[in-house]
């Protein structure tokens, strides 16, 4: 049994036994204060799974906090794997978002408003200035309305990390966030998560879509945004729970960073326009 790195909200253990490897995830009993729901994600796990873009799935007992999933050999990617396979990621997720519908639904405004609640709820620390960019927030739901599109199940949590090359394609793993979602929430959050250049964010939304859709590229520009000032807060709650050794708040301080000039960016007001109109 070896531990695997990369776990933010729970640990995760290498099973190797001669009938095949495996991976336990146990989580901890905090987590659902970080509108974690752990029914959810091993239904939706095996939804992934059963679309062939996630890990077999093999157990679950959530009297422990325990998913066993199958392990999948392969190249576990960094950012700049990420970067030089945006049309494959591209198709793997396209291919999850178009399995079966998720048992749950994943909305970040307003995970974003009940973190807000809990932060303020707990007195955890909020960063100097967030709630001034509340009526930011307020436009981009008004714009994103215009031309709403029907959900899909998406990941919504994919760092580079959860994308594993297994030698045919690009698997995508950890449903911990998972949800009926915008197609444009995920392709924005792969970019931000990765810190990729603004090009790539450009590329990666033309490879799903099959061609340059402004409309397409802004809001999943907007949806980035919307995910850094949502993840500051998530950042906030476990740096004040967590158990696990890492700086917490020095990760959401650096999203939010990126946040606040977003914000107040040309490309803001831009991409306020662009995604209300139809290409």
């Amino acid at each position: 049994m070896t531990e695997l790195s990369g776990g933010l909200t729970n640990r995760n253990l290498k099973i190797t036994t001669p009938a095949g490897n495996y991976v336990a995830r146990i989580s901890s009993n905090k987590s659902a204060l970080l509108s974690i729901d752990r029914q959810s994600e091993y239904e939706n796990s095996k939804i992934a799974a059963s679309a062939g873009i996630g890990a077999e799935v093999y157990d679950f007992l959530p009297e422990f906090g325990l998913l066993v999933i199958g392990y999948i050999d392969g190249k576990t990617f960094g950012a700049d794997d990420v970067g030089k396979n945006l049309k494959s990621i591209a198709e793997s997720c396209k291919t999850l978002h178009s399995a079966a519908p998720f048992v749950s639904d994943f909305d970040m405004f307003v995970i974003q408003q009940r973190y807000q609640n809990l932060v303020k709820s707990s007195g955890f620390r909020f960063p100097k200035n967030y709630h001034n960019y509340a009526d930011h927030i307020i436009q981009m739901k008004r714009a994103f309305a215009v031309l709403d599109e029907s959900k899909v199940p998406c990941n919504n949590d994919l760092l580079p990390a959860n994308f594993i090359n297994d030698g045919e394609r690009i698997r995508l793993i950890d449903y911990e966030y998972s949800g009926n979602n915008d197609a444009c929430f995920e392709l924005g959050n792969i970019w931000s998560e990765a810190k990729l250049p603004r090009q790539a964010l450009d590329d990666l939304v033309s490879a799903y879509y099959g061609g340059i859709r402004p409309e397409k590229i802004a809001r999943a520009w907007l949806f980035a945004l919307l995910a850094k000032y949502g993840w500051t807060l998530w950042a906030s709650i476990q740096s004040s729970i967590s158990d696990l050794d890492f700086d917490f708040w020095s990760w959401g301080a650096e999203k939010y960073e990126d946040a606040q000039k977003s914000f107040t960016s040309r490309e803001f007001e831009k991409a306020l326009f662009e995604v209300t109109r139809k290409s």
